[in-house]
């Protein structure tokens, strides 16, 4: 769907709801009243009750106005339930578009769109549709109570009230774009200190200070530029507030004698200014504010969600089950801090085999093949092409990859070389901020390798395929408020059998939390539960995922040993799947086959007792280890 269009699809969103426009519309000529009431029953209290010394009469009048000030309130109140259905439905316009561009396939830009600009958007328009629907009806019933107490004074308000409203109205398209270009640039500068900042110890040991700055001064630069242009166009809208809204009260005041000689009664004056200071005023100051800043940013916000999504090749299609979990604050990899010591090439042949399982599909429901299920309730993976007349190929392959997380910084991984077959069970150990992470990332194709390849089950990272066959799992782990069985299926794109569903949960160590919690029909609550219960929810997903790579970032590091150790077997025992796990205790990478070391110039490969008698970093690990396992 393209950006451009938006006032018109904006208008036939409108006329869809004409129903609700109409029920608002109504609820909103009693906030009519009460403005009409403000100033014609002032003005009537004074000429007719107070002035002629009939305080009965003055306070008859002064009771009707408060009568409809109590009725403008019960229309306010009815005025809220309307714009809620007014309002709702753009937002589950735009949650649906946002899904259907990427947050089943785990795109970040996709899961921004849905957490903050969706709802950004939402809270905008209900304001932009209480302070527009205010200052018109507002208006309305302020000009109509300056026509009825005398005309001349609507000579003196109106002309100034739309001379500043013109002025306003014309401010709006540049603003929204000075407003766009400002987010822009403050979005650039963000990011770019994104990346600098981890970098500052690689910046200063590379003496690229001064290349650092320009770069990041430029960005400042361009910040303030737009902030500047924003600035001026922002003086406008003081200059319309203070023509439509202060303006005419001046004008009341220097004109009160002509207009006293032409029939104008002193309660009739009183009213007017009642009109302008008590409504009018404070309706186009909303108006002003509100429009002006609020329908900029609701502006700028529909045009990118309306936006036709980049091709992303990260990202896998929604039919496929290796897509990333779209869960904010830990399912997309966040990067470790920089390294100061430059990585050299790791050479990595690992010699244990992993013959592939037989595969047979079987017909579904609907006449499709799906993939069968081994003895477990299992799923076996989906053979290749080329896999009942060749070897298989590697389940994961890097080739010379090289990757850092700035120009100037030091690279996290330098031309790393990895094989792992079908079935391997790989542990990536190492000191904190050398890497292990930005491995599985880039792996994940989450981040792409400055030089290098990298290749999952043949397929090219990034790329549909290579991502339909892996599945990720963080640290932190992403459980949602619907049921158990809900939370274990996410990743499978056809139904899933209860008896699959409790042999995995029993295979990863779920089960006995799945029955506390009342099985597998019951409802989750995601803060109920400990940040271990919530690993066991995501890794029992994983495990019944298709995709036959499972990549564990310290995605069991809240789970006692002995949980962890049942969760890795059964991941490392799945028919055809490879397991990498970036480990945090000795007994982890004592169960894998091959434990890749990660510390720049020191990174080394092989098993646990090739590794104690080669790798200094690997012993000192050991010993680090081993006396907080046995506490």
């Amino acid at each position: 769907m393209p950006a451009t269009g938006l006032p018109a699809r904006g208008l036939r969103f409108l006329l869809a709801r004409r129903r609700v426009l109409l029920r608002l519309a109504v609820w909103s000529v009693l906030e009519t009243g009460q403005t009409f009431l403000i100033g014609y029953g002032t003005a009537r209290a004074l000429d007719e009750g107070f002035l002629r010394g009939r305080a009965d009469v003055g306070l008859v009048w002064l009771a009707v106005t408060g009568l409809g000030v109590l009725l403008g309130a019960y229309g306010t109140a009815r005025v809220y339930a309307a714009v809620a259905d007014l309002v709702e439905p753009l937002r589950d316009r735009l949650v649906e578009r946002v899904v259907s561009r990427g947050v089943r396939s785990g795109d970040a830009g996709s899961l921004s769109g849905l957490t903050q600009q969706v709802e950004i958007a939402r809270d905008t328009f209900a304001g932009l549709v209480m302070v527009s629907r205010s200052f018109v009806f507002t208006s309305a019933g302020a000009l109509a109570g300056l026509l009825a107490l005398a005309p001349p004074l609507l000579l003196v308000v109106g002309p100034p009230l739309a001379v500043g409203t013109a002025l306003f109205a014309a401010t709006l398209r540049p603003l929204a774009r000075r407003q766009e270009a400002f987010l822009v640039a403050d979005e650039a500068l963000a990011g770019d200190l994104g990346t600098v900042c981890p970098g500052l110890r690689d910046i200063t040991a590379t003496g690229a200070e001064a290349q650092i700055a320009a770069g990041t001064g430029e960005r400042v630069e361009a910040e303030l530029r737009a902030a500047r242009a924003l600035a001026h166009w922002g003086v406008l809208r003081v200059a319309s507030l203070t023509i439509g809204g202060q303006l005419p009260i001046v004008l009341l005041l220097a004109a009160a004698p002509w207009l006293l000689a032409h029939g104008v009664t002193p309660g009739a004056l009183v009213g007017a200014l009642a009109y302008v200071t008590q409504s009018l005023l404070p309706a186009l100051r909303n108006l002003i504010h509100g429009l002006g800043t609020s329908g900029s940013r609701l502006t700028v916000v529909l045009r990118r969600l309306a936006a036709p999504p980049a091709a992303d090749d990260h990202a896998a299609p929604p039919s496929r089950a290796g897509r990333r979990q779209p869960a904010p604050g830990g399912e997309a990899v966040a990067p470790e801090a920089a390294s100061p010591r430059p990585t050299t090439a790791t050479t990595a042949s690992p010699q244990e085999a992993g013959e592939p399982a037989h595969h047979t599909d079987a017909p579904g429901r609907d006449g499709s093949t799906r993939p069968a299920h081994d003895g477990r309730g299992m799923p076996l993976p989906r053979p290749t092409r080329n896999q009942a007349t060749a070897d298989p190929p590697p389940a994961v392959s890097l080739a010379s990859v090289t990757f850092a997380y700035g120009p100037a910084s030091a690279p996290v991984v330098h031309d790393l070389d990895l094989v792992l077959p079908p079935g391997a069970h790989l542990a990536v150990v190492g000191p904190s901020g050398t890497g292990k992470s930005t491995l599985t990332a880039l792996v994940a194709g989450l981040l792409t390798p400055s030089r290098g390849t990298v290749r999952v089950g043949g397929h090219p990272v990034p790329g549909p395929e290579a991502a339909a066959a892996r599945v990720l799992i963080p640290q932190e782990a992403y459980v949602f408020g619907g049921t158990v069985a809900e939370n274990l299926t996410y990743l499978r794109p056809d139904p899933v059998p209860e008896e699959e569903l409790l042999a995995a949960a029993e295979a990863v160590g779920l089960a006995p939390l799945a029955d506390r919690l009342g099985g597998l029909g019951a409802r989750v609550d995601p803060t109920a539960l400990s940040a271990g219960e919530r690993q066991l929810v995501a890794l029992t997903r994983a495990y019944l995922s298709y995709a036959p790579l499972a990549l564990l970032d310290e995605a069991t590091c809240h789970l006692d040993p002995e949980t962890e150790a049942r969760a890795e077997r059964a991941f490392a025992a799945r028919p055809g799947g490879t397991l990498v796990v970036v480990a945090h205790r000795i007994s982890s990478a004592r169960r894998a086959g091959r434990i890749l070391v990660m510390d720049g110039r020191n990174t080394a490969y092989g098993g646990h007792e090739e590794l104690l008698r080669a790798s200094a970093l690997y012993r000192d690990l050991v010993g680090s280890w081993t006396p907080a396992l046995a506490r």
